[in-house]
């Protein structure tokens, strides 16, 4: 049984969400009883006080993953390769630093954040058809954080590889390729990889936390394939619906597989299959996946049972607290389901060992330390290294404990809470899981 769909009510929670969570503009998208519904809300940009539209294009960030696990997964289909492939075999030159990884390391991996390798590795490459493979050289030089296969670790680095992978077996560079595999074959019509492409339409500009306006619009040329689409909600959502047929890929739902569970999962993301994120809420499957980039965030999720597909974009703000409003509102008012309680620290003080805990976790694109605080607490500093460290502030923040390895923190004042887990691999390498990513204790 379906809830019908009065626009004033989402056209309300819309707007009163992004006001609440300081989000400047957003748009809303969802496929529900086989209409598509559309709204906006706020201003592109604070400064030119441009209106929010809803065929205005933000930046989707790595919501991109799974478009190019699915061109990935039309190659597969095509017997262009499987999904075991070494990424050698495609890419005979391709390197990392550790050799046995070099050799071993499959497109499987590389889709299901398994691989190891160090995934937060923002070069520019140049802003030519060459950056990919420019990109896909620089590998030689990262370091494996893991043993292939022993964890999840979010690998941004691994998706560019891909996208030079889907270059070397179509012959056209990615970004041309996303236009031949999906947007064309779909009919999307406000779907861009290029900024001069978006400048053709009513685009959005990133707000920092404070809400002035972000210091550069997007990311490098070479993470096109992790994270650099731009498009109006609604063909987000024709993108997800192509995914309840076999409009594109015959089999689908094999994208759906679960190929690794999440040391400390996250809203919508208990485990990861080939590009997407998957939970089970209220007895059904939810297949979501989320993107952040300079100052702008995009959800999109997909309830394939219910034939349900819905995206919020936003360019500021808490876009966490407002995405957690926005699933609860749809999911419980269209659909019955039940989205959980944000996180929120316990009633009582959970007493843990903080020794076990202190420490420096470490990869090439960030440095986390925790370190003790007065009457016995744990306190995290959190900082980007490399391309990023420019434009991503200094995180401090208290840490509270859930339980014995469990945290959260609220890395904002007045932001989400955000968990996080300290474990231990099969050979007992102490690690950090935090943001869907497993960093190393390294001092």
């Amino acid at each position: 049984m379906t809830a019908a769909v009065e626009p004033a009510r989402w056209h309300h929670l819309l707007s009163a969400s992004a006001a609440k969570y300081g989000v400047p503009g957003a748009s809303l998208a969802f496929f529900h009883d086989g209409k598509m519904h559309e709204f906006a809300t706020g201003v592109l940009n604070r400064d030119t006080q441009a209106p929010v539209r809803t065929d205005s294009l933000f930046q989707i960030g790595s919501v991109t993953k799974v478009w190019t696990a699915t061109q990935i997964m039309l190659l597969v289909e095509a017997g262009r390769l499987t999904l075991d492939t070494p990424v050698v075999e495609v890419l005979p030159d391709f390197r990392v630093a550790d050799a046995t990884l070099t050799k071993s390391v499959t497109v499987r991996h590389l889709l299901s954040h398994t691989s190891g390798i160090d995934g937060d590795l923002f070069l520019d490459t140049g802003r030519g058809d060459d950056t990919l493979e420019k990109y896909a050289e620089a590998c030689r030089e990262l370091t494996a954080i893991h043993p292939l296969g022993a964890t999840q670790s979010y690998c941004n680095s691994g998706f560019s590889v891909l996208g030079r992978i889907i270059e070397q077996l179509t012959g056209k560079v990615w970004d041309t390729a996303l236009r031949t595999q999906i947007i064309e074959p779909l009919g999307l019509t406000h779907t861009v990889t290029l900024p001069e492409e978006a400048l053709r339409h009513s685009a959005a500009m990133g707000h920092e936390q404070d809400g002035s306006v972000a210091p550069v619009w997007g990311l490098m040329r070479s993470v096109g394939p992790a994270g650099l689409i731009c498009a109006r909600a609604s063909d987000v959502v024709r993108f997800g619906q192509a995914h309840l047929t076999d409009g594109l890929l015959r089999r689908p739902e094999a994208m759906w597989d679960a190929q690794v569970t999440v040391p400390c999962p996250m809203p919508f993301a208990a485990a990861w299959g080939l590009g997407w994120m998957l939970d089970t809420l209220s007895g059904h499957r939810v297949v979501s996946h989320g993107g952040n980039t300079i100052g702008q965030s995009a959800i999109l999720w997909v309830v394939p049972e219910r034939d349900f597909v819905a995206c919020v974009l936003m360019n500021g703000g808490d876009s966490s607290g407002m995405q957690h409003a926005m699933a609860t509102g749809l999911f419980g008012e269209l659909l019955g389901i039940e989205v959980p309680a944000a996180r929120r620290p316990p009633a009582t003080p959970v007493a843990v060992d903080t020794a076990r805990y202190t420490g420096v976790y470490e990869s090439v694109g960030s440095r986390v330390t925790v370190s003790a605080a007065g009457s016995g607490g744990l306190r995290l500093r959190m900082e980007a290294k490399g391309a990023l460290a420019g434009v991503t502030p200094v995180r401090e923040c208290d840490l509270v404990a859930v339980g014995e390895g469990t945290m959260i923190a609220q890395m904002l004042d007045g932001g989400p809470w955000m968990p996080m887990a300290f474990y231990e691999l099969a050979d007992g390498s102490p690690y950090l899981h935090l943001g869907a990513r497993a960093l190393p204790k390294t001092a």
